[in-house]
């Protein structure tokens, strides 16, 4: 190379790609512009402005697959860059998606107090605790998927989890975020009862039920989520797996997936037989497990049943084996990120947005 030659990108793109991206904050905070890589002392300034003040649109270029950019906020003279990570922008993907940033609040998540209410359905008290995304409170636009996990009480926090081991739930949902990964979720921790009853037949019966007619009523009124079955998504883990497919199986037309994780199908439950001899559903399942011991071959058994009634892998259904894992939280919270993306993923966002399932929506 002769010198003064300019040295290409490594990521350099043959021509110059373009795409907006919408940014939302609530209006009457100031002024919104974008810096990017391209240029971090240079402002990107907005394309158009929504009437009512909340969505900011832009216009961005890269000769590259994909840009680092980060809203900014101008308010009484003070320039402030939005909190967290830098956003990851794919160029190629359309532009559906808005960004919701925030600027004074913590760069980290945080969990509500435990919530109690009454179950007339289940004749006693529910018990959740919810994981909250970095940004809920400030950024009152956004709406959220939300996650509804069995055994809550094993999920958050080390003193309350089975011997002490969590599944590191706020840590992995942050690393994503940093990532740019997944969208943010809201999870509900629902604490068990008598999990044998609830999480088995015919137990399981009512407590779906009261999971669709009370905890999902409740939560809609308590938390900003979307109320769309295709972002209400259950999960589970051994039993709590069983519960969880069960829950979406029966319930379809309020849950879009079920996240099934060493579930313990045909253990007190007939799932199997039913997903060979009943209609189809238009649900999503995830289903996975370790090996050996830890649930392989029902796992897999159950992923056959589906693609054999015309579920689809790497559409709306993902089955994943690990060997050598183990049967316990430790595990499961290793591989949760797996799951988070095949639900919430940008990749898998954008395939069913061309080939849509769950009455998909943008």
């Amino acid at each position: 190379m002769s010198a003064g030659a300019k040295q290409k990108k490594p990521y350099q793109t043959g021509i110059e790609l373009e795409r907006t991206v919408r940014v939302c904050y609530p209006a009457g905070e100031g002024e919104l512009v974008l810096r990017t890589e391209r240029d971090w002392h240079k402002n990107v300034e907005p394309i158009a402005v929504s009437e009512d003040k909340n969505t900011w649109t832009f216009e961005v270029k890269a000769d590259q697959p994909f840009l680092y950019f980060k809203p900014c906020l101008i308010r009484d003279g003070e320039f402030r860059w939005s909190v967290g990570p830098n956003k990851l922008l794919l160029m190629a993907e359309e532009g559906q998606r808005a960004s919701f940033p925030f600027f004074f609040s913590s760069e980290l998540g945080h969990f509500s107090k435990l919530i109690e209410f009454p179950s007339e359905i289940l004749g006693r008290n529910h018990r959740l605790r919810v994981y909250l995304p970095p940004g809920y409170d400030e950024n009152d636009l956004a709406s959220h998927p939300v996650v509804y996990m069995q055994d809550g009480q094993n999920l958050f926090f080390p003193e309350e989890a089975f011997r002490g081991q969590d599944w590191g739930i706020s840590e992995t949902s942050e690393t994503l975020r940093a990532m740019s990964a997944v969208e943010d979720f809201v999870i509900v921790g629902i604490y068990s009862g008598d999990r044998l009853r609830d999480y088995t037949n015919p137990g399981y019966i009512a407590y779906a039920i009261s999971l669709a007619e009370e905890i999902v009523p409740e939560t809609e009124r308590l938390l900003r989520i979307e109320n769309h079955r295709r972002f209400r998504i259950v999960w589970g883990s051994s039993l709590g797996g069983v519960v969880s497919f069960y829950t979406v199986w029966q319930h379809p037309q309020i849950f879009g997936t079920a996240a099934c994780m060493s579930s313990t199908f045909s253990h007190k439950d007939n799932l199997i037989e039913r997903v060979l001899s009943e209609p189809f559903r238009d649900v999503a399942f995830y289903l996975d497990s370790g090996w050996p011991g830890d649930n392989y071959e029902v796992t897999i058994a159950m992923a056959m049943a589906l693609v054999s009634r015309g579920w689809i892998y790497g559409h709306n259904l993902l089955h994943l084996c690990f060997p050598h894992a183990e049967h316990d939280e430790k595990a499961w919270g290793l591989r949760l990120h797996l799951p988070l993306q095949f639900i919430n993923g940008a990749v898998a966002r954008a395939s069913r947005a061309m080939a849509p399932v769950l009455g998909d929506v943008a």
